[in-house]
């Protein structure tokens, strides 16, 4: 099948010829960028969706690096052929600019790659870093550093200043401590990847299970990884609390957190989405009660209501999801604060929070 045949198959055809569909220009994020130092960054794997453009074949491919109309399938359709058989064909070489790529060499075999849907292809780089001192752009330094020291290819993404530099504390820590048990040597980046596997991962997949992304919008995984490991394992003398039960499951010393997990497989790292339930008593305006009851009840957290004689005029029991990023004292008071107490009509609330409870089976 030639690669016109293909892309037909496909349904996606040529394009039009106009600049507007054409693929990136490298010299034009290069400027904009002022991305003029470079680093050889040797062979990857990278994901062709994150190729964007080519540094000199631009006007002959769209932004989907399919081909414009006026440009010849020929040498396309032997690296299509070679492809669909499986043999061997040289790394491309790829610029790099933050996280897109620019085809220096392998235009077509990008092309081909790309129409038959393959996720990836190898890749030798090199990496264009940013100068302009933008929030962003001093954040990719960091990273990249981060990445060029530990041998991490990974994605671990922070949105603060200095948190890459903070990590890499916490990777020589670790690697003292792997030198101090084995009794030899061991370099950094070897420790980086003990770090990243057997550490970072599964407090990650802890909280990835906990939805806590869903509570902290504008953060990323790496960033609750930052924060909490730093105020748990890190941070002498800290009063930061969490929820109930989070001491239990991640212990305070981070060696002691790695064995643990290491005796534990990913479908039995501990549910970090437990409820804490308290008993609110309120008290109201008389005038008002029909309509306080009714707005009460309407809030989800609240399981039941009683209307009660005596020196409290209303009785709820509310079921709470806890956040292990703040501690019980300071979820609750939220939830009053935010959700009950904005009840016009509400005069004065107390909370129990119950030690222990026994409940009878219905």
């Amino acid at each position: 099948m030639t690669f016109k045949e293909l892309i037909e198959k496909l349904g996606v055809g040529r394009r039009p010829c106009h600049p507007g569909n054409t693929a990136k220009r490298f010299r034009d994020d290069q400027k904009s960028e002022e991305a003029y130092e470079a680093v050889d960054r040797g062979i990857r794997s990278v994901p062709l969706d994150k190729i964007v453009g080519s540094v000199g074949r631009y006007h002959d491919f769209d932004s989907h690096f399919r081909l414009r109309n006026f440009a010849s399938t020929e040498r396309l359709d032997g690296i299509l052929q070679a492809m669909r058989q499986g043999k061997y064909l040289p790394p491309v070489k790829l610029y790099q600019i933050k996280e897109e790529y620019y085809v220096l060499d392998g235009n077509h075999r990008v092309a081909a790659a790309k129409a038959l849907c393959r996720e990836k292809i190898d890749a030798r780089i090199l990496e264009f870093i940013p100068s302009k001192n933008t929030l962003e752009n001093i954040l990719y330094r960091e990273k990249s550093e981060f990445r060029e020291k530990t041998g991490l290819d990974v994605d671990i993404s922070l949105t603060e200043l200095g948190q890459y530099a903070r990590l890499m504390e916490q990777i020589a820590m670790h690697q003292a401590y792997l030198q101090k048990e084995t009794r030899g040597e061991m370099d950094f980046q070897t420790a980086a990847a003990d770090w990243y596997e057997t550490i970072y991962c599964p407090l990650t997949a802890i909280l990835r299970k906990g939805n806590l992304l869903e509570k902290t919008p504008g953060r990323t995984l790496g960033d609750l990884y930052a924060y909490i490991s730093y105020h748990h394992w890190e941070r002498e003398g800290a009063d930061r609390r969490y929820g109930i039960g989070f001491g239990e499951f991640v212990p305070k010393d981070m060696e002691a957190f790695r064995k643990k997990m290491s005796e534990l497989k990913e479908t039995e790292y501990p549910e970090m989405l437990r409820e804490i339930t308290a008993f609110i008593l309120i008290n109201i305006t008389a005038r008002k009660e029909d309509r306080i009851v009714e707005k009460l009840f309407a809030i989800d957290e609240i399981k039941e209501l009683h209307s009660v004689h005596g020196n409290v005029d209303i009785l709820v029991k509310a079921v709470i999801q806890r956040d292990i990023l703040s501690s019980d004292a300071e979820t609750i008071g939220q939830f009053v604060q935010n959700k009950v107490r904005q009840i016009s009509g509400i005069v004065t609330t107390q909370t129990l929070i119950p030690g222990f409870s026994k409940i009878k089976k219905q």
